[in-house]
Protein backbone atom coordinates (compact mmCIF):
# COMPACT_ATOMS: atom_id res chain seq x y z
CA UNK A 1 0.00 0.00 0.00
CA UNK A 2 2.70 2.47 1.02
CA UNK A 3 4.75 1.39 -2.14
CA UNK A 4 1.37 1.93 -4.70
CA UNK A 5 0.99 5.43 -2.57
CA UNK A 6 4.96 6.53 -3.70
CA UNK A 7 4.72 5.70 -6.83
CA UNK A 8 1.53 7.44 -7.34
CA UNK A 9 3.30 10.69 -5.90
CA UNK A 10 6.13 9.94 -8.15
CA UNK A 11 3.80 9.41 -11.17
CA UNK A 12 2.54 12.96 -9.81
CA UNK A 13 5.85 14.79 -9.65
CA UNK A 14 7.13 13.20 -12.97
CA UNK A 15 3.93 15.09 -14.79
CA UNK A 16 4.36 18.19 -13.05
CA UNK A 17 8.19 18.45 -14.06
CA UNK A 18 6.98 17.52 -17.51
CA UNK A 19 4.49 20.25 -17.76
CA UNK A 20 6.60 23.08 -16.59
CA UNK A 21 8.74 22.36 -19.51
CA UNK A 22 8.70 25.72 -20.40
CA UNK A 23 8.06 27.69 -17.38
CA UNK A 24 10.76 29.32 -15.27
CA UNK A 25 11.45 28.60 -11.82
CA UNK A 26 10.85 30.84 -8.57
CA UNK A 27 14.51 31.25 -8.33
CA UNK A 28 14.88 32.90 -11.67
CA UNK A 29 11.85 35.22 -10.03
CA UNK A 30 13.68 38.49 -8.55
CA UNK A 31 11.66 39.63 -5.49
CA UNK A 32 9.64 42.47 -5.58
CA UNK A 33 11.04 45.69 -3.84
CA UNK A 34 7.07 45.91 -3.40
CA UNK A 35 5.74 45.30 -0.11
CA UNK A 36 1.59 45.61 -0.77
CA UNK A 37 0.94 46.04 2.88
CA UNK A 38 0.59 49.51 4.21
CA UNK A 39 0.27 47.62 7.86
CA UNK A 40 3.39 49.23 9.85
CA UNK A 41 4.19 46.78 11.16
CA UNK A 42 4.38 44.29 7.70
CA UNK A 43 6.14 47.98 6.21
CA UNK A 44 8.87 47.48 9.02
CA UNK A 45 9.55 44.14 8.96
CA UNK A 46 10.14 44.45 4.84
CA UNK A 47 12.43 47.45 5.08
CA UNK A 48 13.65 48.16 8.49
CA UNK A 49 14.28 44.66 10.22
CA UNK A 50 16.89 43.37 8.02
CA UNK A 51 19.11 46.36 9.60
CA UNK A 52 17.34 47.19 12.75
CA UNK A 53 15.85 43.86 13.95
CA UNK A 54 13.04 42.13 13.89
CA UNK A 55 12.46 43.72 17.84
CA UNK A 56 14.05 47.15 16.99
CA UNK A 57 17.02 46.97 18.87
CA UNK A 58 19.82 47.38 16.15
CA UNK A 59 20.68 43.51 15.59
CA UNK A 60 18.98 42.52 12.24
CA UNK A 61 20.63 40.08 10.05
CA UNK A 62 22.64 42.43 8.00
CA UNK A 63 23.63 44.64 10.96
CA UNK A 64 27.23 43.73 11.27
CA UNK A 65 27.69 43.98 7.62
CA UNK A 66 26.98 47.72 7.97
CA UNK A 67 30.14 50.18 9.46
CA UNK A 68 28.01 51.63 11.81
CA UNK A 69 25.36 49.33 13.77
CA UNK A 70 21.85 50.71 13.60
CA UNK A 71 20.09 52.54 15.78
CA UNK A 72 17.75 50.66 18.93
CA UNK A 73 14.52 52.16 17.73
CA UNK A 74 12.81 50.95 21.29
CA UNK A 75 14.82 53.79 22.63
CA UNK A 76 13.66 56.74 20.79
CA UNK A 77 11.37 58.50 23.15
CA UNK A 78 13.71 57.38 26.02
CA UNK A 79 16.33 59.29 24.38
CA UNK A 80 13.87 62.59 23.85
CA UNK A 81 12.51 62.93 27.44
CA UNK A 82 10.23 60.50 27.59
CA UNK A 83 8.18 61.76 24.55
CA UNK A 84 8.09 59.70 21.17
CA UNK A 85 9.68 62.63 18.47
CA UNK A 86 7.24 61.67 16.03
CA UNK A 87 7.53 64.40 13.48
CA UNK A 88 11.06 64.13 13.57
CA UNK A 89 11.08 60.33 12.93
CA UNK A 90 9.38 60.51 10.34
CA UNK A 91 11.25 63.61 8.41
CA UNK A 92 14.30 61.31 9.09
CA UNK A 93 12.11 58.37 7.21
CA UNK A 94 10.69 60.29 4.28
CA UNK A 95 13.86 62.84 3.87
CA UNK A 96 16.54 61.50 5.70
CA UNK A 97 17.27 64.79 7.96
CA UNK A 98 19.69 64.38 10.33
CA UNK A 99 17.68 65.86 13.51
CA UNK A 100 18.64 63.52 15.65
CA UNK A 101 22.31 62.83 16.30
CA UNK A 102 21.92 59.04 17.80
CA UNK A 103 21.26 58.27 14.35
CA UNK A 104 24.62 58.04 13.72
CA UNK A 105 26.08 57.54 10.22
CA UNK A 106 24.49 58.69 6.95
CA UNK A 107 23.97 54.55 5.66
CA UNK A 108 20.47 54.64 6.20
CA UNK A 109 17.98 54.57 3.12
CA UNK A 110 15.78 57.51 2.84
CA UNK A 111 12.49 55.79 2.21
CA UNK A 112 10.68 58.60 1.18
CA UNK A 113 12.40 58.46 -2.37
CA UNK A 114 12.07 54.70 -2.29
CA UNK A 115 8.80 54.50 -1.51
CA UNK A 116 7.73 57.00 -4.55
CA UNK A 117 9.71 55.19 -6.77
CA UNK A 118 7.62 51.81 -5.82
CA UNK A 119 4.23 53.31 -6.15
CA UNK A 120 3.58 57.04 -7.33
CA UNK A 121 0.80 58.00 -5.06
CA UNK A 122 1.57 60.43 -2.58
CA UNK A 123 -1.58 59.17 -0.22
CA UNK A 124 -0.27 55.89 0.20
CA UNK A 125 3.48 57.15 0.79
CA UNK A 126 1.91 59.24 3.13
CA UNK A 127 0.00 56.05 4.33
CA UNK A 128 2.85 53.96 4.75
CA UNK A 129 5.37 56.63 6.65
CA UNK A 130 2.89 57.67 8.76
CA UNK A 131 1.57 53.88 9.69
CA UNK A 132 5.49 52.81 9.86
CA UNK A 133 5.99 55.97 12.08
CA UNK A 134 2.90 54.79 14.28
CA UNK A 135 4.33 51.48 14.75
CA UNK A 136 7.82 52.69 15.68
CA UNK A 137 6.02 54.63 18.45
CA UNK A 138 4.08 51.02 19.79
CA UNK A 139 7.51 49.73 20.01
CA UNK A 140 9.19 52.24 22.81
CA UNK A 141 10.39 50.28 26.14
Amino acid sequence: MMLKGLTAAGFVLALAAAGAGGQRSTADISPSLANPSLVGADTYAFYCAPCHGKDGKGRGPVAEALKALPSDLTKLSARNGGTFPKDRVRAFVTTGERAIPAHGSTEMPVWGPTFRALDPNDKVVSVRIFNVVAYLESIQK
